[in-house]
C-alpha cells in the first residue's frame, strides 16, 4: 500500500525512461520545502499500475517521447483512472503542446527542466487543489486512505467491510460501521438501503426502483424506500441549482 509523503502529503510521480532527466526532476523536486521523495517509473505501463493503487497521486511529471510509448496516452489513461491527479508533461519540443491543453495539463515543460518550472507547476497544483472536490480520509490498518469526494461513485456494505467504488471502477476497501461511514459524508451522497449509498452527482437517470449510474451501474432500491429516495434526489438536485448545499448525509 502506498500512503503520502512529505509534508504536505503530496505524492508524487515522475516517469521518464531517462533516469538521468528522473534524478534531475527528483533534485529540483527535493530542493522544494515540503516536498517528500517522488517515486520514480521509467514507463507508463508501471506508472498507471501504481497509479492504480490508492491514494491517487497528486502530481505527476510526465515524459511524452518513451520507447514504444506516447505520453499522452498514458496521461490519458491516467485521468480516467484518477481524475484528480495534475498532470506535467515533460518533453524535447512543443509538439504535443495543443493535446496538453485539452488534456488541461497542469504544465508543459520543455527538457532541461529548471527549479522555475518545478516550483511553477507545484504552484499550479496547489491551485488546482483549492477548486478540487474536498477530501474525506478513510481509515485503513495502520495507515489512511485520501479520497476526492467526486471520485467515489458509490459506497457497498460486503459484511464488516466498506467498499468505496470509485472512478474507473477502482474498489477501496475500509473496515467501519456504516453509521462511521455516513457521518464522513456530506450531502452529495443518498442512502438506498442498509447498505448501499451512491454519490447523487454520479446519477445520469433516477428510474421508479434504481438509479443508473454516468459509468453505466445500475443501482436497485426496495419499493417501500422508494418514495422517500425519490423525494431526497429532487431535493438535492434544487439545492444544487439553487446554489446551496448542506452537511449530513440524507437517509
Amino acid at each position: 500500500m502506498s500512503h503520502r509523503k512529505g509534508g504536505i502529503g503530496v505524492r508524487i510521480a515522475v516517469c521518464d525512461d531517462s533516469v538521468r532527466e528522473q534524478e534531475r526532476v527528483v533534485q529540483l523536486l527535493l530542493a522544494q520545502d515540503s516536498v517528500g521523495q517522488p517515486e520514480c517509473f521509467t514507463s507508463g505501463k508501471n506508472l498507471l499500475e501504481a497509479a492504480a493503487k490508492a491514494p491517487p497521486f497528486d502530481i505527476v511529471f510526465l515524459d511524452v517521447y518513451m520507447p514504444g510509448e506516447n505520453g499522452v496516452e498514458t496521461a490519458e489513461s491516467l485521468q480516467a483512472l484518477s481524475p484528480s491527479t495534475g498532470i506535467v508533461f515533460v518533453t524535447t519540443s512543443k509538439d504535443y503542446a495543443v493535446d496538453a491543453f485539452s488534456l488541461r495539463a497542469l504544465h508543459y515543460l520543455v527538457k532541461p527542466v529548471t527549479a522555475g518550472g518545478v516550483e511553477e507547476s507545484l504552484r499550479r497544483l496547489a491551485e488546482f487543489q483549492k477548486k478540487r472536490s474536498p477530501v474525506i480520509v478513510f481509515p485503513s490498518g495502520s495507515g489512511s486512505y485520501t479520497v476526492a469526494v467526486d471520485e467515489i461513485n458509490y459506497i457497498q456494505s460486503v459484511g464488516h467491510v466498506k467498499e468505496l467504488v470509485l472512478t474507473g471502477g477502482k474498489v477501496i476497501r475500509v473496515w467501519m460501521s456504516m453509521e462511521e461511514m455516513e457521518k464522513k459524508l456530506d450531502n452529495t451522497f443518498l442512502k438506498l438501503n442498509r447498505s448501499l449509498i451512491v454519490n447523487m452527482e454520479k446519477i445520469e437517470q433516477m428510474g421508479t426502483a434504481a438509479c443508473m449510474l454516468r459509468d453505466g451501474t445500475r443501482l436497485e432500491f426496495a419499493r417501500r424506500e422508494r418514495a422517500a429516495i425519490h423525494a431526497a434526489y429532487d431535493n438535492y438536485l434544487f439545492n444544487r441549482l439553487d446554489g446551496r448545499k448542506e452537511w449530513g448525509v440524507t437517509s
